[in-house]
């Protein structure tokens, strides 16, 4: 069977207006992931700025966080999104009605219970599709807990140990693996408060991961180099 053609990449001259905008983000240091925090949209839309001529729905929201970053001094990215998120319409359909967008349900229920869990490979892009839960969480004054999963080598304390948060071995799950599941908060013992744990997230960038990751580290729970295999993040409203 003969080689598939590949088809060439679009030269600078015919790449449309929200690829040249991200090409003028990502020269002021921006990444194609921080593009699409920026959006609030998944990074693979930013790639189909050139590959499939997508992105005419976001030129007026890049156009003014562009401005904002060279201009206004601006270079936050949650700032950023903020500005972007009141420029951004939906586009239209041939028939003119608005196009259903396909999107990230974060679900929270009234009494402030939300979860979020993710696996191997979201952990290692930085847990993207946890942050707007903690974001929303942080919103409504919720308090939070999370569980992770690591090889047992990573933990500093033997599971039970009352240093570490458990305290008690229900709380503690040991798999086959020689992997371990511990959980840090629960309603019983207060959480952690969510807008702490936003505001982590948001200095480490929007990755979830480093910002549990950096946590666990900082209060003696993990040792540095240990990796977070699984994660899942819980939320509810204080009593």
């Amino acid at each position: 069977m003969p080689p598939r053609r590949r088809t060439p990449a679009p030269q600078q001259s015919q790449l449309n207006e929200a690829a040249r905008l991200t090409d003028q983000l990502q020269a002021a240091g921006y990444t194609k992931r921080d593009i699409a925090r920026i959006i609030n949209r998944d990074p693979s839309l930013v790639s189909q700025f050139y590959t499939k001529n997508k992105g005419a729905a976001f030129v007026p929201a890049l156009q003014q966080v562009l401005a904002a970053v060279q201009t206004g001094g601006i270079t936050e990215l949650p700032e950023l999104a903020s500005l972007a998120a009141r420029h951004t319409t939906r586009r239209t359909t041939a028939r003119g009605t608005r196009a259903r967008v396909r999107s990230k349900a974060v679900l929270i229920t009234p009494t402030g219970s939300g979860t979020g869990r993710v696996g191997a490979q979201a952990i290692a892009s930085g847990s993207s599709r946890l942050r707007p839960l903690i974001a929303e969480a942080a919103r409504q004054g919720l308090r939070l807990a999370f569980t992770v999963r690591l090889a047992k080598t990573g933990y500093l304390h033997p599971s039970g140990s009352r240093t570490d948060s458990p305290g008690i071995r229900r709380d503690v799950i040991q798999r086959a693996d020689h992997t371990e599941e511990r959980a840090y908060g629960s309603a019983q013992t207060g959480g952690h408060d969510a807008a702490d744990f936003a505001r982590r997230v948001d200095a480490a960038g929007g990755d979830v991961t480093a910002a549990v990751h950096q946590w666990l580290v900082e209060s003696g729970r993990i040792h540095p180099d240990a990796h977070i295999l699984h994660l899942e993040v819980r939320t509810w409203r204080p009593r």
